[in-house]
């Protein structure tokens, strides 16, 4: 039986949806066949557009970028968890990962794991940013087990900060009250999973944004191997980049 190759990348286009901050992301026609005889399209985007991997270097200065990485640890053999059903910002905790990581334990070195949330259903729409997420004990179990790579189908494996009211009037007075009466409020969201899971020894990697894995998990269930390419542009001294990811089953 031959192999079935899943396409597990969101479609890159115009006014995508990001990560709170990050750049948006514009195509456009830089030349055109009728005034210079080809198409050459222009792209404006961030290193954390569509569906990426995440380098040490996204949360440390001090660990290894993209390109310090070795290619092996952008594809592999696959185990997922199956967390299908949490509720909106749910907490992922060890023990809900313990039967893919005893898995993933017994995959052996280069297992890639992948959270399957269910999340991907909401992407482009604001439910999309209200993910669960890993806990720092949930990170370190799945560092103690072996596993340097890690992929979700959803914006981040930390919680994705809630962009406030739309009414920028009324998000800034909501901040001033915030400082008031919190200023110990860290303006920067937490990134304890992140920490965890990029400061594995010999640095790991994190995928996000991956489309539907229904598929995959059920191979996995038939007994299917599945093994996943999630292979990086080469970008230079970079904290990440986007990727094409694609399993293949069989």
């Amino acid at each position: 039986m031959a192999a079935t190759l899943v396409d597990l990348t969101h479609q890159v286009t115009t006014a995508m949806p990001v990560y709170p901050g990050d750049p948006a992301v514009l195509l456009e026609p830089a030349l055109t066949t009728a005034t210079a005889g080809v198409n050459v399209l222009a792209l404006h985007l961030g290193s954390q557009s569509g569906t990426h991997v995440d380098a040490p270097y996204h949360v440390d200065v001090t660990w290894p970028t993209l390109d310090g990485l070795p290619l092996e640890r952008f594809t592999g053999p696959a185990v997922l968890a199956d967390l299908r059903g949490l509720e909106p910002r749910a907490a992922v905790t060890p023990e809900l990962l313990a039967p893919a990581l005893e898995r993933a334990a017994e995959s052996g070195e280069g297992t890639v794991l992948l959270l399957a949330t269910g999340w991907a259903r909401h992407w482009g729409t604001d439910a999309y940013l209200a993910h669960p997420s890993l806990t720092p004990e949930a990170a370190e179990a799945i560092v103690a087990a072996g596993v340097l790579t890690v992929g979700v189908d959803a914006l981040s494996v930390d919680p994705t900060p809630d962009p406030g009211p739309g009414d920028p009037a009324v998000a800034a007075l909501l901040a001033d009250l915030t400082d008031e009466h919190d200023p110990d409020t860290a303006d920067e969201p937490s990134l304890a999973a992140h920490r965890v899971l990029l400061g594995a020894p010999g640095g790991g990697v994190i995928a996000e944004n991956l489309t539907d894995l229904r598929v995959l998990l059920e191979a996995q269930e038939a007994g299917l191997p599945v093994a996943v390419s999630l292979f990086p542009l080469r970008l230079v001294a970079a904290d990440g980049a986007p990727v094409r990811a694609v399993a293949r089953l069989g």
